[in-house]
């Protein structure tokens, strides 16, 4: 009878929510540290220079269906749902003892039921006889394609880090213009310059805390999934070849980021 599938939890990322944290604590600490207060940088104006000027550069320098998949990925750097790679090795192993004692078929309704997308194919074209040299060229070319969409999607992000601030400047100009018309008014004159440079200030804030640093989550989450997939082909290839179990386990823990303890020996 096929385990059933565990469908992987979504669990919030909190080096990423830490960190959105501590940088804006920072910032705002800063600030106020030197006598300032948060309505000094809080302007509507300025954010909509930036984002709406950001978005619309990141749209005709993007296909719209790169854009859109970049834009599915913030879950990724918000949220963390790959399976651990010790449970991943437990499951392969469950299935190589299962295929020892029944037959490559008997994981029939295990490929069926695998919530992994990834597993599921893999365990399909096992199930299916497909010849070993051709279950790996297909399985590595899907990992060659995800990787290549994850660094598409990330360099959308990318692209959105270097207009930011740039979007930033044309926003400070566009305030500065507005201050000329004001020079007789000399308290006029200096705050609309301080307002004019927040613009500058987000567009800097939002590239260099938001979107540089979500370029590189995705491509580490990327990193860590294809870690995860090669460890399934090569489990899945393992089990086709009838390897032994316990040996397959043994192969597949080289994968693991952080390897278990080696158990403490009994004393004499």
């Amino acid at each position: 009878m096929a385990d059933k599938p565990k469908t992987p939890s979504k669990r919030p990322d909190f080096a990423t929510i830490g960190g959105l944290v501590l940088a804006a604590a920072g910032i705002v600490g800063g600030l106020i540290l030197e006598g300032g207060e948060l309505a000094d940088v809080t302007q509507l104006t300025a954010a909509i220079i930036v984002l709406g000027g950001t978005i619309g550069a990141v749209l005709i320098n993007t296909p719209l269906a790169t854009f859109l998949g970049a834009m599915k990925r913030l879950g990724a750097v918000l949220f963390d749902t790959a399976e651990s790679e010790h449970a991943v090795i437990e499951q392969l192993v469950g299935f190589a003892t299962r295929a020892r004692k029944a037959g490559i078929v008997s994981l029939e309704r295990d490929a069926a039921a695998a919530a992994d997308p990834y597993m599921k194919k893999a365990l399909t074209l096992a199930v299916d006889g497909t010849d070993i040299q051709e279950l790996r060229k297909m399985l590595e070319t899907q990992i060659d394609m995800d990787e290549h969409h994850a660094e598409s999607e990330a360099k959308v992000f990318e692209a959105a880090g270097g207009y930011a601030p740039t979007i930033g400047i044309i926003g400070a100009v566009m305030g500065l213009i507005q201050v000329m018309k004001n020079l007789s008014d000399i308290d006029k004159v200096g705050h609309g310059i301080a307002v004019s440079f927040v613009a500058t200030v987000y567009g800097v804030a939002v590239a260099n805390v938001i979107f540089l640093p979500a370029a590189n989550k995705i491509k580490a989450k990327a990193q860590g999934q294809s870690r995860i997939k090669e460890m399934i082909l090569e489990g899945v290839v393992a089990i086709v070849e009838g390897m032994n179990p316990k040996l397959i386990e043994s192969k597949l823990e080289s994968y693991l980021t952080h390897p278990k303890p080696a158990p403490a020996a009994k004393g004499g």
